[in-house]
């Protein structure tokens, strides 16, 4: 394993932050375990293999004598295998995790709005949602995640490797990362949902369904909080998502262990989420994270559930391509151990435009304008780190 020598006196994932640069096979990721940097490209994985997972696994175990550390990297779109971007790198450093106390706060240059295009646009957004619960009502669906897309063009190229601090910085105890997508383009985000993990067998998953958006005041804020435990319409879109997520995994765990009682609240910088945490170990010590992250993609929480039905509605209501948003993003290694978190609050950036996405999960008793809210607090994630200031994109 490749180490970077770090300065004692700052936490060791700055070092990393800091020599991060998006190019070709480049990519970060922090996790609360750890915090990876990779580079350069030692072989990139082909678009759709018959078995991704294992032809991954192959191609790992026969790096072993190449590499000091055998790994693969990358995202996988919401649609699946096709148009993934893995890339074994050449070399691999990896960190402590950020500190407790947080990160130092980056030097961000605002950057000002010169067009902003919302897919679709807030009112087209609210008669969707009308028509996904008309048709939840009438039991064609349990649950369906719509999306909106916000395009902003910006006055300056966007600096990726601030704008990556500056989300590890705003949300240190989430997941955020950086990967390299064909055609010039950085995925990055800071994602607070954990898809999987495995680490010497031992499986955490961790899906979060029903949020609230965070308020400036702290009493507000608690009392937000406490009714979002309560909500009967949170609580069943985040059963759907559970349940499907312990069918998923079943197969492949000896147990499946979910704690008893409701589920918890858990902060993000902009949102209040509904969180639980499910355990296993592997029946079979060959599985993979990345074979139980394609078991479980996508999951209920940015898809909908019955899944085939979700993706047609998904289909028929949202006017743009996913392409990465809501697909996964991680990292396996040659012991089949790894991270994979749902790919949500990011962005696509290229040169001084960045794609946005954000979606809310709609179910029989959904409100549109609070669906439409949601998906805006979503947004002030990626837009807070940019130094864009509220309004500034309003639609």
């Amino acid at each position: 394993m490749t180490v970077i020598q770090t300065d004692p006196a700052r936490p060791a994932v700055v070092d990393l932050l800091g020599a991060y640069r998006p190019d070709a096979g480049s990519f970060f990721f922090s996790s609360p375990r750890q915090a990876m940097l990779a580079t350069g490209a030692a072989a990139l994985v082909p678009d759709r293999p018959a078995d991704l997972p294992a032809y991954v696994a192959e191609l790992l175990a026969g790096a072993r004598g190449d590499l000091a550390e055998p790994v693969a990297v990358g995202a996988l779109p919401f649609s699946g295998f096709a148009g993934a971007r893995l890339v074994v790198p050449a070399a691999v450093h990896r960190s402590d995790p950020i500190p407790a106390d947080g990160l130092p706060r980056p030097a961000v240059r605002a950057v000002r709005p010169t067009r902003v295009l919302p897919a679709p646009a807030a009112s087209r957004y609210l008669d969707a949602v009308r028509q996904a619960v008309t048709m939840l009502r009438a039991g064609e669906l349990d649950k369906v995640v719509l999306a909106r897309c916000l395009q902003v063009d910006v006055d300056q190229p966007v600096d990726v490797p601030s704008l990556l601090h500056a989300l590890a910085w705003r949300d240190p105890h989430g997941y955020t990362y950086a990967a390299d997508l064909p055609g010039g383009r950085t995925l990055l985000g800071a994602s607070p949902e954990l898809l999987v993990s495995r680490l010497d067998g031992q499986v955490v998953a961790n899906p979060l369904a029903g949020s609230l958006p965070r308020a400036a005041d702290p009493a507000e804020d608690r009392r937000r909080a406490v009714a979002l435990r309560a909500s009967v319409k949170d609580r069943r879109e985040h059963a759907f998502v559970v349940d499907a997520v312990v069918e998923a995994l079943r197969p492949y765990l000896h147990q499946v262990r979910v704690p008893a009682g409701p589920p918890t609240v858990v902060p993000t910088a902009s949102m209040w989420h509904l969180s639980t945490r499910v355990t296993g170990q592997v029946i079979d010590p060959d599985v993979s994270a990345l074979q139980l992250a394609a078991a479980l993609h996508p999951t209920p929480a940015v898809c909908g559930t019955p899944v085939d039905a979700a993706r047609t509605a998904i289909a028929r209501l949202e006017p743009f391509d996913r392409d990465f948003y809501a697909g996964m993003v991680g990292w396996v290694d040659d012991a089949g151990d790894g991270e994979w978190v749902v790919g949500i609050r990011c962005a696509q950036v290229t040169g001084q435009s960045l794609r946005l996405y954000a979606g809310a999960g709609i179910v029989a008793d959904s409100t549109p304008e609070a669906e439409l809210a949601e998906t805006a607090a979503k947004f002030r994630t990626m837009l807070t780190a940019m130094g864009v200031p509220a309004g500034e994109t309003d639609d």
